[in-house]
């Protein structure tokens, strides 16, 4: 019996033994595993988080490439100015520094303010602080010589991003503004470092917002650098530790000719429009204006809200670039590629006639479609067609045309879609088929609307570029470029030509003969244009009508409404026989389209041509 209670208490202790040495093994597995986790596999992070403790990194702020025209001037430049730079945590008394530093500076109430709201939270880190932005030479003199009284404040370099040209080329170059994105140059970087990032520029963190500026930010930013602080435990900057520079953006070499810009700006005058010319053998964006416009060096650089709001408040739309984005019948401009279509398609010959009595009757219901000439042209062929803008002629030819594959043809000249790879915000438009009517306007195609597209009425629209574009392949007889504003297309931009088999080579002779007759003959419509120039030009004029009228006399009643008046609409190419560029015009509302966007497309072919 004493032997089965000693036995029972050897096994009790036995088992209290192996309980407890389990705990301490457990214990000590678990602290090796800390150690190991410690010292071993997230050792990493830990010396990063104390890094981090330690250290303070702020990025630093390249500058962008520079904006160049096909002659390598300027158009778009960093310009150098001078801030003045506080080192709060250095500042005793924030009203005596005020005090003693308005007579030298010139400051204003919103600047003060500035300053004091961010001065504590400033001098507790000991980071710099700008008073004053864009100092006048004036006052850098008079800081100078009062240096001395102010070792706690200097001048220091910042640039602004300006143009010369703040107006005419502001659709085109486009501008820079403050931008969150940047943040996510640098992921290393903690979002809270940003506000203490270097910067080249006055107006903080910039990024191409239109233009140019937007298309080609990337290669224009540059790459970000970044210096690493020591910090101490009050979070105050000490010496640095790393530095890498930051690179610099590239330069962009475009295509735009300064000269010929003014000369179509100019032209063009206070009119609502936009302008476009193609350099035919590169397909280079020569001159694209809108007007009217704005100044990107105020948006670049510091607009008060009162100024912007205007800006979007005025009625004439200064922001809407009407060179791509207006959408714009195109009017009798379209007549030689409605007449291509219809050689092509053996539909017509240039020697054919048929009768023009100033109208074409409709079989299917007796409606009336009137020409332009009261009386009509007579008996014309398609040379004397196009010399007259015969409405007659292109009435019928397009009445024989099937819509869907005559909007198949209008699309090898580029409309209905984007014809250029650099261009910000370019609408493509569309092109009018039987399925997009009924798809977008719930009704079925009439013959009728297809007679419409055959003077580019109804539904038919284009945009400028788009037109330019067509221009261009009328001049170059049917091959170019894909459109683009800058020369280089390493930007990662492919350029490709746009080709086509649209008629033989006779055709094409032909078809030019009949464009330059439009301007250079006694009984072209553009004929108006012809002694403002020393060479020769072909092209198409075009009025389109916004208000669907029977008569002049009816027209006569709305025209005092400046909105309701047609638009003039011009494209050209020159010099003949052997063209080097190509133009469109389309003036908002100004009615005549040889006599009104005749003389700008000169100009503009002069200035490119150094014919002035």
């Amino acid at each position: 019996m004493i032997f089965e209670e000693r036995q029972a208490e050897k096994n009790d202790f036995s088992s209290r033994a192996i309980f407890i040495f389990s705990l301490i093994g457990i214990a000590f597995f678990i602290i090796l595993f800390q150690v190991f986790s410690l010292q071993v596999s997230r050792y990493s992070s830990y010396e990063l988080a104390a890094l981090n403790n330690k250290n303070y990194t702020v990025p630093i702020q390249p500058l962008r490439g520079e904006i160049f025209d096909r002659n390598g001037q300027a158009l778009v430049r960093n310009i150098k100015t001078f801030d003045l730079i506080t080192e709060p945590n250095a500042i005793e008394s924030t009203e005596s520094f005020l005090r003693l530093i308005k007579p030298v500076i010139n400051l204003t109430e919103a600047e003060e303010q500035q300053f004091l709201a961010q001065f504590k939270e400033m001098a507790f880190v000991n980071k710099e602080l700008v008073l004053k932005k864009n100092l006048s030479r004036q006052e850098i003199a008079q800081f100078r010589v009062r240096g001395f009284n102010f070792k706690n404040a200097f001048v220091a370099e910042r640039y602004r991003r300006m143009s010369e040209y703040p107006e005419i080329f502001s659709h085109v170059l486009g501008y820079v503004s403050s931008s969150e994105s940047e943040y996510d140059l640098l992921p290393g970087v903690p979002r809270s470092h940003w506000r203490d990032a270097e910067l080249k520029y006055a107006n903080g963190l910039i990024k191409g917002m239109t233009g140019l500026e937007a298309t080609y930010n990337t290669e224009l930013s540059g790459s970000y650098g970044s210096r690493v602080y020591e910090i101490n435990s009050r979070r105050q900057l000490g010496e640095t530790l790393e530095h890498q520079p930051a690179t610099e953006g590239r330069d962009i070499y475009t295509h735009l000719d300064i000269s010929a810009q003014k000369s179509a700006a100019k032209a063009l005058g206070s009119r609502k429009g936009g302008v476009v010319a193609v350099d035919l053998e590169s397909g280079g964006i020569n001159v694209l204006f809108s007007s009217p416009s704005y100044s990107i060096n105020k948006l670049s650089n510091g607009m008060s809200i009162a100024d912007f709001q205007a800006l979007i408040a005025n009625p004439n739309k200064p922001f809407f670039n009407r060179a791509t984005q207006g959408r714009y019948p195109p009017a009798s401009t379209i007549k030689p590629a409605i007449a291509m279509f219809g050689l092509s398609n053996k539909l017509i010959g240039w020697e054919e006639e048929i009768d023009d009595p100033g109208y074409f009757t409709l079989p299917e219901n007796g409606r009336i479609y009137r020409g332009w000439k009261k009386g009509g042209h007579k008996n014309v062929n398609l040379k004397k067609a196009l010399l007259v803008s015969s409405n007659t002629y292109f009435f019928k030819l397009a009445y024989q045309s099937n819509m869907q594959d005559l909007a198949s043809y209008l699309s090898s000249f580029g409309f209905g879609s984007k014809v250029c790879v650099d261009c910000f915000d370019e609408d493509s438009v569309f092109l009018p088929t039987p399925d997009w009517k009924y798809n977008n306007l719930n009704t079925p195609w009439f013959t009728g609307d297809t007679v419409n597209i055959g003077v580019g009425q109804g539904y038919l629209v284009a945009t400028p570029i788009q037109l330019a574009n067509y221009s261009a392949i009328l001049a170059n007889k049917g091959t170019l470029p894909k459109l683009s504003i800058a020369k280089s297309p390493e930007f990662n931009l492919a350029i490709k030509n746009q080709s086509t088999t649209l008629l033989g080579s006779k055709n094409w002779s032909k078809m030019h003969d009949a464009l330059t007759g439009v301007i250079e003959d006694d009984l072209g419509t553009a004929r108006s244009i012809k002694d403002l120039k020393n060479f020769k030009v072909a092209g198409k004029s075009g009025t389109a009508e916004l208000v669907s009228l029977d008569s002049k006399e009816a027209y006569q009643d709305v025209r005092d409404t400046e909105l309701l008046r047609d638009h003039s609409i011009i494209i050209a190419f020159g010099p003949m026989p052997n063209p080097k560029y190509a133009v469109s015009v389309v003036i908002e509302n100004g009615e005549s389209g040889g006599a009104v966007a005749g003389p700008v497309a000169i100009e503009v072919l002069k200035s490119l041509l150094n014919e002035q």
